[in-house]
């Protein structure tokens, strides 16, 4: 028995190159289908946070028209601050130029990242969010 066991233990070798060849055959596939996946994940990501960020202003200029019912446009040229009215409902935002008005009792924002040559409206931006 330990005859045996001995002449085993001598056979035992690690893996012959073809395994090895296969084995990194496998990794590079799986390597090429997930790179690109993962990708679109963060394009997808980047682009909900733009969406966000707009549904985010439009939220603050909501709450500006509470307080100030006149008032049914804010703009932001990216030269100064967020515009007064503004300024203490939105924080840490990174788009410099947007205007958010209000009309036909719906709020549109134009000059963001989402939509910079049209304005959007707040449905279009909740549209995006649920694709």
């Amino acid at each position: 028995m330990l005859k045996k066991m001995r002449k085993m233990l001598k056979n035992e070798r690690g893996l012959t190159l073809v395994e090895l060849l296969a084995v990194i055959v496998i990794l590079g596939i799986i390597a090429a289908i997930a790179v690109p996946s993962i990708g679109g994940i963060i394009n997808k990501s980047k682009d909900d946070a733009k969406v966000a960020e707009a549904l985010q202003i439009i939220d603050a200029a909501r709450l500006a028209h509470a307080e100030d019912p006149d008032q049914t446009k804010w703009t932001h040229d990216g030269e100064a601050e967020v515009s007064a009215a503004l300024s203490g409902y939105v924080s840490k935002v990174k788009d410099k130029g947007y205007t958010v008005t209000f009309t036909d009792g719906k709020f549109s924002i134009s000059g963001h990242e989402v939509s910079p040559t049209t304005a959007i409206s707040e449905d279009d931006l909740a549209d995006e969010v649920d694709n």
